[in-house]
């Protein structure tokens, strides 16, 4: 998938663990570990608000396209 999710760069470079920001986020582990791997098929506005506010990042930070290789 073209759409890659750093959030273990934006959690790292904010020193959070996995465990903390399922707190402040109100998401479980297992939906937080699916974003964080890629995973993902969807993400909800409301959930990538929380944690953009939680990181104090912007979407941008979190989501970045690349072009697949054909």
């Amino acid at each position: 998938m073209p759409i890659i999710v750093n959030l273990d760069v934006m959690m790292a470079k904010r020193k959070i663990s996995l465990n903390e920001l399922s707190e402040k986020v109100d998401i479980t582990l297992s939906n937080l570990s699916i974003l964080k791997t890629g995973k993902a098929k969807a993400v909800r506005f409301s959930t990538l608000e929380a944690i953009c506010k939680a990181l104090d990042c912007q979407p941008g930070d979190l989501l970045e396209y690349r072009e697949e290789a054909e």
